[in-house]
């Protein structure tokens, strides 16, 4: 995705999804059913993992407009506030007066592997139509990010208008569920985790080898470029100009939360900016690092001065 952009111009990243209030509890492992166990630290974090990518690539310098819907409520208000302050257009965030703000119960074992239950609340109420009001952000924007945790129908309108004004769009497919297939001819790059490829493709992704396999079943779908993340061993890549691994830098994970959310707002923020494949995954790839050993979605979210867009990764946690 090379951009001919001003210099000292920041690229223009739209963020479409849903916005959540995290509620996290760390113990020491998780519970079985019916079983209740007595806790460690609570935290209160923001979450929603189209906010996290948007406060994710809004840190990495771009200039990103965040779509999404919350309650009238004290969650909401805080939400906005908060992505206010990160320096995101938060013109798009609608407020819903039938619905709640979306939150997220979110366990963390000693290991820093979470299990979470999403109650989306106003995130299922972001509609087709609204997605229409805000065509002209999509007219202008670099890159469009989208994920799952919104209505399909409006992903579907997203990727529709993006089309028509020959924008490129990066769906990140999550939370795993079945796509209509017309969604993948001439989407510019969707990635996916290892769950979800399999869900999508029917391929269970374990080293490099199942991965291009399943990147070539999303390519064959009409998919231009994939990019398939898988955790610590680092994401496979098949874009237009490479193919093959870039490897993740390694480190003791405390809170893998959103840890793909980091992932996918500086890889949007790094092809936007004209970093090559290779190049874009091992930015993102060393953000998603930093996220992991701190706690929360987008309190973990690293900022550019922390993430070098040069090639030259240290992990600076």
């Amino acid at each position: 995705m090379k951009q001919h952009l001003p210099k000292d111009t920041p690229p223009r990243v739209l963020v479409v999804g849903s916005s959540n209030t995290d509620m996290v509890i760390k113990t020491s492992h998780f519970p079985q059913p019916g079983e209740t166990l007595l806790g460690g630290e609570f935290f209160l974090f923001p979450g929603g993992k189209g906010a996290n990518q948007a406060v994710a690539a809004a840190r990495l310098g771009a200039q990103v407009t965040f779509v999404a819907k919350v309650g009238q409520d004290l969650f909401g208000t805080n939400a906005v506030e908060g992505y206010q302050k990160e320096g995101i257009d938060t013109r798009h965030v609608f407020a819903d007066a039938e619905h709640p703000s979306g939150v997220a119960s979110i366990l963390v074992n000693a290991q820093g592997q979470n299990q979470i239950v999403v109650a989306p609340g106003a995130n299922h109420a972001l509609s087709a139509g609204d997605i229409n009001r805000i065509e002209p952000s999509i007219q202008t924007a670099d890159v469009i990010l989208v994920q799952l945790e919104i209505p399909l129908e409006t992903v579907e309108q997203i990727i529709l208008l993006a089309r028509i004004h020959g924008k490129q769009v990066i769906l990140n497919p999550a939370p795993a569920q079945e796509l209509p297939r017309t969604w993948y001819e001439g989407l510019f790059l969707i990635t996916p985790n290892q769950s979800e490829t399999q869900l999508l493709t029917g391929i269970e992704v374990t080293d490099e080898l199942s991965a291009m396999k399943a990147a070539h079943e999303f390519k064959l779908l009409g998919v231009e470029n994939v990019i398939i993340t898988m955790g610590s061993q680092g994401v496979f890549v098949l874009g237009d100009s490479f193919i093959g691994m870039v490897e993740a830098p390694v480190v003791t994970a405390v809170d893998t939360t959103a840890a793909g959310d980091v992932f996918n707002g500086a890889v949007a923020v790094a092809l936007a900016e004209g970093l090559n494949w290779r190049e874009a995954c091992r930015v993102a790839c060393n953000a998603a690092a930093i996220s992991v050993t701190r706690m929360g979605a987008q309190s973990s979210a690293p900022y550019r001065r922390e993430v070098s867009f040069t090639g030259n990764l240290p992990v600076n946690p």
